[in-house]
């Protein structure tokens, strides 16, 4: 059922993609540049099946991988993420990012089949060397090639898309999140599950799997699948990548035309990785842009991690469906939550992206404040509120890296501007587990606490945005659209001199 649905989704998400065409563009067109962000994205989404399944290892290895070691491991290639962006976001400015998609898979299936070949040696005994040390090295090099995924989907975004369809486009990118953690979460523990050396009452989709694969009568759980198989897919998805992505339309025989971001009138200009750099931590509203991600980051992953652990602690009677289907209901409220952002930006205020940021800063807000007051009183109602808070978030995000930093980036600049601030998304996602790690020990009250102050922060920066454009993006809109923008703030990439 949960796969009939989540293929439904899909299909629905190309559906809207062809119906929405603000900029009238020729079916040829629509139709390629579909071809173009459809391999893309799913190597996007399955990206993100080969990143949290760390998560779903450390539930099967059990005291084989306690939680503090997990916690190293995973806050090891946190970091590593993190910092990546400095040296891949100037390097995919300049060799596009078709190659980027291609290093990322490719380099993140080698990183997987390695950490699958120390789990089969780690549960036939055969690894005498330290488990924590060895994948956080090795989830720190998954990690470093995954960095490559974002940006590079986003750089090929800027070419492809106008301004005035970069929010329906914001809305994708959410969708290729949500589909990649319902990969992860759903897809990979039914891996793990299936791949176990005992099995009761298995069902149709575990006998298959356990025949394909040979498992019966095996007296070790077949762990190491949970890499592999991700790292199968992502090689598949390499082959189509290299075969259908051009980085323009000229590439694909289209002619190239201005999508009126802020890189308008100054394609002409080729700029070092220094120069890059500093273009981008000097403009102002990329650095606001990269503290709302910081935020995303806390919230979201303080929410989509944390609540998984919650309910596994403290007992939640009438609400076991929140956990049983947690991937399902992340990708599906991601889904709705970025489409709503997105036609909400576009359409509404003008492809304005700070104004329904702030919105759903608010809800933030209100759902944690929710979540604080009846974390122990109502079960049904905290699940609730958890998901939210993940639609809400991840809809942030996709609208701040995936659209926000193209857009006041532009296209010389996306790949950089879109990865310093992912980048802060995962320096949030940083504070967030070693807090959260620390203070939940004490008390699961100071969870929803914890968010709160990020949500607040969220929406200051959100409001102080709120009428930030792009130059050539006001005078598209004035000139063609003949819109009245009297009270929009111009913003400009600055030379690397003043």
């Amino acid at each position: 059922m949960a796969v009939g649905l989540v293929t439904l989704t899909l299909f629905s998400v190309v559906f809207l993609y062809f119906q929405y065409n603000p900029l009238k563009h020729g079916r040829k067109f629509m139709f390629r540049r579909f071809v173009n962000w459809f391999p893309m994205g799913m190597s996007y989404a399955f990206l993100y099946m080969a990143r949290y399944n760390l998560n779903v290892t450390k539930n099967a290895l059990g005291p084989l991988m306690n939680k503090e070691s997990f916690g190293l491991i995973f806050g090891a290639g946190t970091i590593i993420y993190g910092l990546s962006f400095l040296v891949n976001g100037p390097l995919v400015d300049k060799i596009g990012g078709k190659r980027g998609i291609i290093i990322a898979t490719v380099g993140s299936s080698i990183a997987n089949i390695l950490m699958g070949v120390i789990t089969f040696l780690l549960l036939h005994k055969r690894w005498p060397f330290d488990l924590t040390l060895t994948f956080a090295l090795l989830y720190s090099l998954n990690m470093f090639f995954q960095s490559y995924g974002a940006v590079s989907i986003i750089k090929v975004k800027a070419y492809w898309f106008h301004v005035r369809e970069r929010g329906i486009f914001g809305a994708i990118f959410g969708t290729l999140i949500s589909f990649g953690v319902y990969f992860a979460f759903d897809w990979g523990q039914a891996i793990a599950d299936a791949a176990a050396s005992q099995v009761k009452d298995p069902t149709p989709f575990q006998l298959a799997f356990r025949q394909i694969f040979a498992l019966e009568g095996k007296t070790t759980d077949a762990t190491w699948l949970v890499f592999f198989i991700p790292a199968t897919i992502l090689l598949t998805w390499t082959l189509l990548d290299a075969w259908l992505i051009k980085d323009t339309p000229r590439e694909a025989k289209f002619e190239d035309f201005d999508t009126h971001d802020a890189s308008s009138g100054e394609m002409h200009v080729e700029y070092t990785m220094v120069e890059t750099l500093k273009l981008v931590f000097k403009n102002p509203v990329l650095m606001m842009i990269a503290v709302v991600e910081f935020t995303t980051g806390v919230i979201r992953n303080g929410v989509m991690q944390w609540y998984f652990i919650f309910a596994k602690e403290v007992p939640q009677p009438g609400a076991e469906v929140f956990l049983r289907h947690w991937g399902l209901l992340l990708c599906i409220s991601g889904i709705v939550g970025g489409f709503a952002i997105g036609y909400a930006s576009d359409h509404i205020f003008h492809s304005r992206r700070s104004p329904p940021v702030a919105i759903a800063g608010v809800g933030i807000f209100v759902l944690s404040v929710i979540l604080f007051t009846t974390l122990y009183s109502n079960p049904f109602l905290v699940g609730v509120c958890a998901v939210l808070i993940c639609l809400l978030s991840i809809s942030i995000h996709s609208l701040m890296s995936g659209t926000a930093a193209a857009d006041f980036g532009g296209r010389k600049l996306t790949a950089t501007a879109s990865g310093i601030t992912d980048g802060f998304v995962y320096l949030g996602t940083g504070l967030q587990s070693v807090s959260l790690g620390y203070l939940t020990n004490h008390s699961w009250r100071y969870w929803p606490a914890f968010l709160i102050p990020f949500a607040l922060l969220s929406i200051y920066i959100a409001v102080r945005m709120w009428g930030h454009l792009p130059e050539a993006t006001k005078k598209y809109l004035v000139s063609v659209e003949k819109v009245s923008l009297e009270k929009i703030t111009v913003v400009k990439v600055k030379d690397i001199n003043s």
